[in-house]
């Protein structure tokens, strides 16, 4: 399906042209002839199939042919993560461009009054998570009665990070769900995903692509097993021999993050680490430089393994395997993105070897494994300072804020 041949406005398909998008993608083509006959949709489908454009198409097409409600919010759209809001307005100001509707991203870590005083303005489209816009929502600052679209994003991990709460405390204060059109989108529609669909949708047709088929397949898997004091050096080994343009690697908690940072930086390579409790202004200021291609090597939690759209990831390596099978999809999905090609390289410790059975029967096959051979591990590195400790020693505390885990003993308000 063409984007040109979609009975869309005008000015909606100027933004779409100006984007370079000609092509839908399968969710796109699934979605959108629903979406834009005005049904409610709960999309599932991998990681980087452009469910974002796909929701932002929709909303601004509704927005466009229905009359404006006043200066209260239009359109809202819900996401668990900070860096994931702004990844949203971004492509919403690519994609409407041309629409001229007032946009506002929402969330916590900065410009608590700059945003505030913005909403009570008045705007079109709210983009935010929920703990910052309940605050604003206590204090009067905007009512959401006139909300006409409304999308949850990554719904899933709404319930990961503990903010169902959050959520249904904002969709009670929605105008009712017939009143209004909605769309979620998310990497899986389990259970508990499709209970809050039904209570708070009309009737929304599912679609899914690729269920049986959770990893792209222009992704090329490797796994190394590894005794873990040689991860460094094979990382660094692997660094040095492959050509490798722009990487994110992933571990589990803050404090190996810090380690593995210090490790890099002793040994001359560019890095910066980014996890749930680093300053919001100091996070989107080093992703800014990664997606800008002023820094290789990113080292990140959790927090950066979703909704991230970031192009040029040639690697995505699993320092540490992750805990929760979901995770290992949505961590490679960095890579091999827009019909790119890329390679997710995973490294099983005598620690992570744990969840490999786990994760290879939920992805459905089995990582490709190659032997760390002696002549791939760097012999000559230097061994970076101690680490100071900064959350305890790797339990929860230092997984604060970042998603690493699937249950969490409260709530943490993004």
């Amino acid at each position: 399906m063409l984007f040109h041949t979609l009975p869309l406005p005008e000015s909606l398909s100027q933004g779409i042209a100006d984007a370079g998008f000609t092509e839908c993608t399968p969710i796109q083509a699934l979605t959108l002839p629903l979406s834009l006959a005005g049904k409610d949709v709960a999309g599932q489908g991998q990681t980087g199939t452009g469910k974002t454009a796909a929701f932002l198409i929709t909303l601004f097409d509704r927005l466009l042919r229905v009359d404006n409600g006043g200066n209260q919010p239009r359109a809202l759209i819900l996401a668990p993560t900070r860096e994931l809001v702004v990844q949203i307005e971004h492509d919403a100001r690519l994609l409407g461009l041309h629409c001229g509707f007032s946009i506002l991203a929402v969330y916590g870590g900065v410009d608590y009054d700059k945003q505030r005083e913005t909403l009570r303005a008045g705007v079109d489209i709210v983009i935010g998570t929920p703990g910052r816009l309940i605050d604003y929502l206590k204090q009067g600052v905007c009512r959401l009665d006139h909300v006409q679209m409304l999308v949850i994003d990554e719904a899933d991990r709404m319930f990961d990070l503990g903010f169902i709460g959050d959520l249904r405390y904002i969709l009670r204060r929605l105008p009712s769900y017939d009143r209004r059109q909605n769309l979620m989108f998310s990497a899986t529609l389990n259970h508990r995903v499709m209970e809050l669909a039904y209570e708070f949708m009309n009737m929304p047709e599912q679609v899914k692509v690729n269920r049986d088929h959770l990893t792209a397949d222009n992704i090329e898997e490797v796994l190394y097993h590894v005794a873990g004091k040689e991860k460094f050096p094979l990382l660094l080994g692997l660094l040095r021999r492959e050509a490798m343009e722009r990487v994110m690697i992933f571990v589990n908690t803050k404090r190996e993050g810090e380690r593995l940072q210090a490790l890099m930086t002793a040994n001359e390579c560019t890095s910066r680490m980014i996890s749930g409790d680093v300053p919001q202004e100091k996070r989107l200021r080093i992703m800014r430089d990664f997606k800008a291609g002023k820094l290789p090597i990113l080292i990140a939690t959790d927090v950066a393994s979703r909704g991230l759209h970031i192009e040029g990831v040639s690697h995505v390596i699993n320092y540490d395997l992750p805990e929760d099978s979901e995770d290992y999809v949505h961590r490679i999905g960095r890579t091999a993105r827009a019909g790119a090609t890329g390679k997710a390289i995973s490294l099983a410790d005598e620690r992570g070897a744990l969840s490999l059975e786990d994760i290879e029967t939920y992805i459905g096959h089995s990582i490709p494994t190659q032997w760390a051979e002696d002549e791939l591990l760097a012999t000559e590195y230097k061994r970076a300072a101690k680490v100071p400790r900064s959350g305890g020693k790797g339990g929860p505390a230092s997984r604060a804020g970042e998603g690493a885990g699937k249950k969490r003993p409260h709530r943490r308000r993004r």
